[in-house]
């Protein structure tokens, strides 16, 4: 079962006065691309956070985001008292002496080291790791569920585009005796034109010598093999239970390969005509796998 490169998932609860609400999201990208945001309390975990994503997703841009409300009484910041008076004594010492000198505390407030976020301890370290963890885990999960979702109706668009190329394959092995056919038809034609008036006759040894290098000259029945050799590795790759987007836009190229060959060796426009077709649906097919982790 192939799965999308897009998708989202979210977990979020409360605990303890504390809101969380973590959510990961992912795009295409051909290889694997991480960006992490976490609270300055849990940043230390961000290494971490990159490893799990790493270990349960292999292709994509993923973003994860938590967001954490403190809603009880400890949410209010520890006030450097030190570090106000330090500052309220530089301040005295630059600006004029006059009885009606005010300091706005809001101003002081927002200066480096007046305001500082509570020290976490061992404990709390450990259990806001296992809770991140268990959220990141969650949300992970439901964004799988939505990559599979969508890979189910990828799998099913790029089986029809596999069975369009399939049913032109065909078409062109069945026709292939009817080319040649047409061939020696044409030259037949051409030949007795030329010589028409003349007491020069046509060789019908000739004609026929003339006919087989054409024959094996546009002879396409090996590629017309590998490339239905390809569709089914294609088809096998889709139903497979490992990750198949590299292995998938790799046998999308050769399959391209094949069609080209097929193409510039027939030299015949009814095969060329199935040929666009068959490198029309190639084509949608290399879009889709794009989107394939």
């Amino acid at each position: 079962m192939i799965l999308s490169m897009t998708g989202f998932g979210e977990a979020q609860l409360e605990e303890d006065g504390h809101a969380y609400h973590l959510e990961v999201r992912s795009v295409n990208n051909r290889y694997f691309k991480a960006s992490i945001r976490l609270p300055e309390d849990f940043a230390w975990m961000e290494t971490q956070l990159e490893q799990l994503l790493r270990r349960r997703l292999t292709r994509g841009s993923i973003s994860m985001r938590l967001h954490l409300r403190d809603l009880s009484a400890s949410a209010a910041q520890d006030v450097n008292v030190a570090a106000i008076e330090h500052y309220i004594t530089q301040l005295k010492t630059v600006l004029p002496a006059e009885p009606n000198f005010t300091i706005d505390l809001a101003t002081l407030a927002v200066l480096p080291g007046v305001c500082q976020p509570h020290e976490l301890t061992e404990q709390q370290r450990r259990h806001g790791e296992e809770l991140v963890t268990r959220l990141a885990e969650s949300a992970i999960d439901k964004l799988l569920e939505m990559r599979a979702a969508e890979g189910r109706a990828l799998a099913e668009d790029l089986k029809q585009h596999c069975h369009a190329i399939r049913e032109h394959l065909e078409a062109v092995r069945t026709y292939i005796p009817d080319m040649l056919e047409a061939y020696r038809d044409r030259l037949t034609a051409r030949v007795e034109e030329l010589i028409a008036g003349s007491n020069v006759r046509l060789a019908e040894e000739d004609l026929l010598k003339e006919v087989s290098i054409y024959a094996e000259r546009s002879d396409v029945n090996e590629e017309l093999s590998r490339l239905a050799s390809h569709l089914q590795q294609f088809e096998e790759a889709t139903a497979s239970a490992e990750s198949a987007g590299r292995k998938l836009d790799f046998i999308t190229q050769e399959m391209l390969r094949e069609a080209n060959t097929i193409g510039s060796k027939a030299g015949d426009a009814e095969v060329a005509r199935h040929v666009i077709e068959i490198k029309g649906a190639i084509d949608r097919i290399k879009e889709q796998v794009q989107n394939v982790a």
